[in-house]
């Protein structure tokens, strides 16, 4: 795809300015001449120059929108998983053909230059790679947005793997620097923990409460540029750096004891060094509670701020929308309205009605433990005067309940934002949603049972408080940047225009009719094989054939994803070989990825990662199966690699449980890149199935109300072992230790689990996904077939874009006007 040199830059570029700019960059930021210069030297220098013809683009959005009063949108998210800047702002500048023209006359590659990049470490799954969708959609509609965060020194981890087992190491994404940020440290705001309440009669006479914080942090802001696509606009993300506010003491340090001269400033970092930080241990939840509150006091501290002198403060929801993205910003509702009442002197009512239109909280989970709770000992500690204020909220609204159901007062428990079993608790969610305008899901059967399951008793109560926004990918990066062979033949096939306008894409449906279309679709797809098994021999030392199916899963590694159902298949597969049931030479040959990462503290998960890799390890070196089955789990999966293996994924794994995936994102990036779905109906599958069609989609397992159904007649495990022969030779060859060298107790605590618990319903399911897996196989032997499905894929998911999902936001949610900058 050629792009113009106009679309977002103010000064138009050709190739000599850009590398008179690029040589400027090398000499006076990197101080080093071009024949001396190291590959960091050259990728630093090469993003600086295109980050420049951002900046005046940038600057004059932020201007204007300040001047118009335009309505913001603000994305509260505690992470982004961006994925690397270069090439997006390539694209949205339209300088990738000037750059690499120019770089070719200085005698470099522009590939070997992006290839040095390192992805920032501040995200780690779906949750964080949907905020970085959104803020780039926010962009390219031309919305008034930020969006904020936190900026992790760290990440949440490196994922290495050590005799199979994965190991922890710092992501030390920072240690050279990036030069996408520009940091603000005139700006930073202080944050308040700990301490204590006390009344007090302010200038007016009135009586108000005080807060007397035990420590203060600052929070230093650093911008990155999000820039929108075929616009002027570039939109901002804002993150937060913890400092603290006096770092260093010189007098205990002339004492002698250094360390104790500079704890304040340990203290204070440690909530910005890592994503997640491990909360098994009362410090681990202490830090994450003070990451949640550190960056939503920051944020909303520094919109306000940005509000002109006397601005009449009820009319704030005019000028803002916080988006919660889940429960970790929902502090915010309390510390909003903290600042109305203490700070600003409003009365409670008016800064109540203020805040609640101010918020609107999405929820992405179906999980009871994934919806956050906050013990009332740990909140008050650090948060005291915002459990007052929540105590307050709750007193009020449970008020409300006992007007409207009289009596009812197990429905009175059940609702109180304070739970009081097994420990007295906040419950987030709850606080979310009586502090918001609109309560949204994120597929349509996620928000189905978001409203008749989860929040049922809320939904009510305020019936008109729930709605939907499926959720959706930028197309920017994951077609154009991603699979750019594909897009070429997108665009002369359909022409350009259509990455703004992904239902285009139903356009190239006649063309799966068409032979010679079918036949340049699978080309693509065999490069982008080729491409990955090249990387990976490169980046992992794994040797692949690109002749092959290749079967993929990768996403957060966690029991309901059921990581574990993909690995019963392989074993199944090897199990029917070696017992003489099916001959190696009759199998497609297959190739399956995993990718994922274990929290640090989730044991199960871990046992999970050690199990596959030990299974890969025999079989990937078996001579019964003659090379035509292997498995590879590359460590450290992110979205670098995603960018190279989704493009070259023939089969998409989405194989959750019904009824615990909220959506996915991954199911979408796939199918729009020509992989077919295996897949339950959960999440956003069911959107998925409808729109492809079922007879491009192989489904398979039980429907949510037979999960339920299941569930509540009382299932057990082990008579889906006792009664299918191939489950049972699957997991007892597992058992034999033919994995683990002999060692018939290694995956004993993965095994139990799955025959005595299997909380999600992986033996139950796995008769059907194993003919699903049959229907597989004889559809890829057909490859005229597979194309035809392939692109049907590709044409029917335009549906996917985060463009549509931002446009369901504005008109069900946010109601911001879009507001385009002028060159």
């Amino acid at each position: 795809m050629t792009e113009t040199t106009e679309r977002s830059t103010s000064t138009p570029a050709t190739v000599d300015s850009f590398k008179d700019e690029f040589l400027r960059q090398l000499r006076y930021e990197q101080g080093v001449e071009l024949g001396t210069a190291s590959r960091d030297d050259l990728f630093q220098a090469l993003a600086r120059t295109v980050r420049n013809y951002m900046v005046d683009n940038w600057l004059t959005t932020v201007e204007t929108q300040k001047a118009a009063g335009s309505k913001v949108v603000a994305y509260l998210s505690a992470e982004y998983l961006m994925g690397p800047q270069l090439d997006n702002a390539l694209l949205s500048t339209g300088l990738t053909d000037v750059a690499d023209t120019a770089l070719s006359s200085l005698g470099l590659s522009l590939d070997d230059i992006r290839a040095t990049e390192v992805e920032p470490g501040l995200g780690n799954g779906g949750l964080g790679r949907l905020a970085a969708c959104f803020i780039d959609s926010l962009a390219t509609k031309n919305i008034p947005a930020i969006g904020y965060g936190i900026r992790y020194e760290y990440g949440i981890f490196r994922q290495t793997f050590v005799d199979g087992r994965q190991v922890e190491q710092p992501d030390s994404w920072l240690s050279n620097g990036t030069p996408w940020e520009i940091p603000h440290t005139d700006q930073a705001v202080e944050v308040a923990f700990g301490g204590h309440t006390e009344q007090a009669i302010d200038q007016t006479g009135r009586s108000v409460t005080r807060w007397v914080p035990g420590e203060t942090v600052l929070a230093v802001p650093y911008n990155y540029m999000v820039p929108g696509y075929g616009t002027a606009n570039v939109n901002t993300l804002r993150l937060w750096s913890a400092k603290a506010t006096n770092a260093f003491n010189l007098h205990i340090f002339n004492s002698g004891d250094y360390e104790s001269a500079v704890r304040a400033q340990t203290v204070a970092e440690n909530i910005s060094k890592v994503l997640y930080p491990e909360d098994s241990t009362p410090q681990g939840k202490e830090l994450r509670l003070k990451q949640q509150y550190f960056f939503v006091a920051a944020s909303i501290k520094d919109f306000l701020r940005t509000l002109p002198e006397g601005f009449d403060l009820k009319k704030l929801p005019e000028r803002i929308v916080f988006q919660l993205n889940d429960t970790h910003p929902v502090i915010g509702v309390p510390e909003l309205m903290r600042i109305l009442v203490d700070e600003r002197g409003l009365a409670w009512e008016d800064a109540w009605d203020i805040t609640r239109r101010s918020f609107n909280y999405t929820c992405h989970t179906l999980l009871p433990e994934a919806l956050e709770v906050w013990s009332v000992d740990l909140l008050g500690r650090l948060l005291p005067r915002h459990l007052e204020i929540i105590y307050r909220i709750n007193e009020q609204f449970l008020a409300g309940i006992r007007a409207t159901y009289p009596g009812d007062e197990l429905r009175v428990r059940r609702m109180s934002i304070i739970q009081e079993q097994p420990e007295r608790a906040v419950r987030m969610a709850f606080l979310a949603t009586v502090g918001s305008t609109k309560v949204n899901g994120v597929a349509a059967l996620h928000s189905d049972l978001l409203r008749d399951k989860v929040l049922d008793d809320f939904s009510a109560y305020w019936p008109d408080k729930f709605t939907n926004v499926t959720n959706g990918i930028t197309p920017r990066r994951f077609v154009q940047l991603s699979n750019p062979s594909l897009a070429n033949l997108i665009d002369d096939t359909i022409g350009t225009g259509w990455l703004n306008d992904l239902e285009r894409l139903k356009e190239l449906e006649p063309y799966a009719e068409d032979a010679s279309f079918r036949k340049a679709f699978r080309e693509v797809k065999q490069a982008n094989k080729d491409r990955f098994v090249s990387l990976l021999a490169q980046r992992d030392g794994i040797e692949l054939s690109s002749d092959a199916l290749f079967d993929v899963m990768v996403k957060r590694l966690h029991e309901y994803k059921r990581q574990m159902l993909k690995l019963l298949h392989v074993v199944t597969i090897y199990d029917r070989v070696l017992k003489g049931e099916i001959k190696a030479a009759d199998l497609t040959p297959r190739v399956v990825v995993f990718g994922a990462k274990a929290a640090p503290g989730y044991k199960m998960a871990k046992e999970i990662i050690f199990l596959i890799n030990s299974v890969a390890k025999v079989v990937n070196n078996a001579p019964e199966l003659e090379g035509r089955l292997r498995v590879a789990f590359p460590a450290n999966y992110n979205v670098t690699l995603a960018e190279k293996l989704i493009p070259a994924a023939d089969l998409s794994e989405q194989i959750s449980l019904a009824g615990k995936e909220a959506s996915g994102t991954g199911n979408m990036k796939f199918a729009l890149n020509g992989a077919l779905t295996i897949g339950t109906l959960d999440g956003a599958n069911v959107e998925i199935h409808e729109l492809v069609g079922g007879e491009n989609f192989f489904l398979f397992g039980m429907t949510e109300p037979e999960v339920q159904s299941l569930s509540d007649a009382g299932y057990h495990p082990t008579s889906f072992y006792e009664g299918n022969a191939s489950l049972r030779g699957a997991i007892d060859l597992i058992s034999s230790g033919i994995f683990s060298g002999g060692d018939r107790t290694a995956f004993e605590f993965v095994i139990s689990d799955l025959l005595y618990k299997d909380r999600f319903m992986v033996l139950a399911d796995y008769q059907t996904y194993i003919e699903a897996q049959e229907r597989v196989e004889v559809a890829y032997a057909d490859q005229e077939s597979w194309s035809r499905k392939a692109i049907l894929n590709v044409a029917r998911t335009g549906f996917f874009t985060s463009d549509r999902s931002i446009q369901d936001y504005l008109d069900r949610i946010w109601h911001a006007p879009a507001f385009p900058v002028t060159k």
